[in-house]
């Protein structure tokens, strides 16, 4: 029981959510965040997460099962059923929203129910089954957390926030096509138009190519626009040409796409876990 929770709560993911608010709000305190804000807002993020994971994988059940990849999780649903996944998710996402609501404040309460509403419903139910680039849009509930992190400490969200928000918005299709080129055959087989198979390997490696070389400038502009330092510059810079030459490595030259995704993952754990360090240890 308790790891088939586990497996439909997704704790990757929601360590990864979790990361980038806490970069999030990082960059609205100039510094680490008071410890108060910094535990409130970690777990609403965190309880968010896991219940849209779970109303994702209640959706997703009948397809999950077609595909080996994440057949695991159709097992642990028809353990816990469905309606009990779904009930212990509703209480997760009305838990976070409740307290961001009275213990941080209203704007970040209304974008953890953008995330939550756009992942859930947008994505999982429209966009991921009607079109090849629904990962593009489908980006924003993974970026939102920044957001939330960011508004937790001050509601007013300045340009450096959106400009990190953007940094996730690139980084995610990237990552989840480099995971749909290695597993194509079984989103085909699932009857998911993900864009490898609507679309073909060659332009899906291009539009990698187009969005992870986004991530320079992009990342880069957190420097230039005097918010993180010439220390964060190097870092981002490293490992944005990091990156490219991974996926050139692992995407062209050797079809290895699994590897591209680890890849991927380093990369933005390593950009996010920068910017804090470099605005809560170091100078600016």
């Amino acid at each position: 029981m308790k790891l088939g929770l586990l497996t439909i709560t997704k704790p990757g993911i929601a360590g990864g959510v979790a990361l980038s608010g806490l970069a999030g709000m990082a960059l609205a305190a100039r510094g680490l965040p008071d410890r108060g804000t910094l535990f409130v807002c970690t777990i609403c993020i965190v309880l968010a997460a896991a219940g849209s994971a779970i109303l994702n994988v209640v959706f997703e059940n009948k397809t999950d099962a077609l595909m080996p990849r994440v057949s695991g999780r159709a097992e642990a649903l028809a353990r816990i059923g469905s309606r009990r996944a779904a009930s212990l998710a509703t209480i997760l996402i009305a838990s976070s929203v409740i307290a961001s609501s009275f213990l941080l404040n209203k704007v970040t309460a209304l974008l953890i129910i953008a995330a939550v509403t756009s992942y859930v419903f947008i994505y999982t139910l429209y966009l991921k089954r009607s079109s090849p680039y629904g990962t593009v849009t489908g980006g924003i509930p993974g970026a939102l957390p920044v957001l939330i992190g960011y508004s937790a400490v001050s509601p007013h969200i300045g340009l450096d926030g959106f400009i990190l928000f953007f940094v996730m918005l690139l980084w995610q299709p990237p990552h989840f096509l480099a995971l749909a080129l290695k597993y194509r055959g079984q989103y085909a087989a699932a009857g998911i138009p993900v864009m490898p198979v609507a679309l073909g390997e060659a332009y899906t490696k291009t539009f990698i190519f187009i969005y992870a070389t986004a991530l320079l400038p992009i990342s880069f502009s957190l420097f230039l626009l005097g918010y993180c330092s010439i220390y964060f510059a190097v870092i981002s810079v490293s490992l944005g040409i990091f990156l490219l030459a991974l996926y050139y490595i692992q995407l062209v030259r050797n079809s290895a796409y699994g590897r591209a995704f680890g890849a991927s993952i380093f990369y933005i754990i390593a950009v996010l876990t920068a910017v804090v360090a470099d605005l809560g240890l170091g100078p600016n």
